[in-house]
């Protein structure tokens, strides 16, 4: 069984996207991000066979807000309240528990990534231990992993002592893989959205995909930008 989750933060202006909200306001940074979220969800709601959606913070007006949003075609699983390298590693660890082969983990600051990408992800899992997404600012906007045969969870520890939110994420995610003797696969590198240069990239990623007759799939993302679909 395969299993997708999406990271995701109740889009409170002052709690999200703050690099943006420094420039352009926290409204206005809550109200971008309030759109890739939805988007995402839309884009992913049919792929592998279990979704869920890992939600902060946890408490009772974050929970509506996605369960509303989750339909019925996503499970909420609160994020808890420790660093985020914990919270993947306990998110990995549930879904192995709860049956899955295969976990893919993604953000929501990659707002135009395509579903054939995710896909991608879970069909290199068959032959590789570990898939990474590179992200262009030295993270990864995607993770994923099989399960250990015959072995605890934790002895895979790929999220142990990991700068976040530093350029060198990737490569330090690379070394904790190395040292685990797991099999490596990459993905083609994609953009997260963390600042107004990010925000203009993505503008005209859209503008670009519009004008070469391509299915934009964003409406959200392309209303709150005023980039027409």
């Amino acid at each position: 069984m395969n299993a997708l989750g999406l990271f995701v933060k109740q889009p409170v202006p002052g709690r999200v996207k703050t690099r943006l909200a420094a420039d352009l306001g926290a409204e206005r940074a809550a109200e971008l991000y309030a759109a890739f979220v939805t988007d995402l969800a839309d884009r992913y709601r049919t792929t592998a066979d279990r979704r869920i959606l890992g939600f902060t913070p946890n408490n009772t007006p974050a929970r509506e807000y996605f369960d509303h949003l989750a339909q019925t075609d996503f499970t909420l699983w609160p994020q808890p309240d420790v660093s985020l390298g914990e919270r993947m590693q306990a998110f990995f660890a549930s879904q192995f528990d709860a049956g899955a082969e295969r976990v893919v983990l993604i953000g929501s600051d990659s707002p135009s990534l395509p579903v054939a990408i995710v896909e991608d992800a879970f069909e290199q899992l068959a032959e590789a231990d570990v898939v990474l997404g590179p992200a262009t600012d030295g993270g990864y906007y995607l993770i994923g992993q099989r399960r250990l045969v015959g072995q605890s969870q934790a002895s895979r520890p790929i999220f142990d002592d990991i700068d976040w939110s530093e350029s060198r994420v990737l490569m330090q995610t690379v070394e904790r893989v190395a040292g685990c003797n797991a099999s490596l696969s990459l993905l083609t590198p994609w953009y997260d959205i963390d600042t107004q240069d990010d925000l203009a990239l993505l503008r005209g990623h859209l503008a670009a995909i519009k004008q070469a007759g391509m299915p934009l799939g964003l409406p959200h993302v392309t209303r709150a930008l005023k980039v027409e679909d």
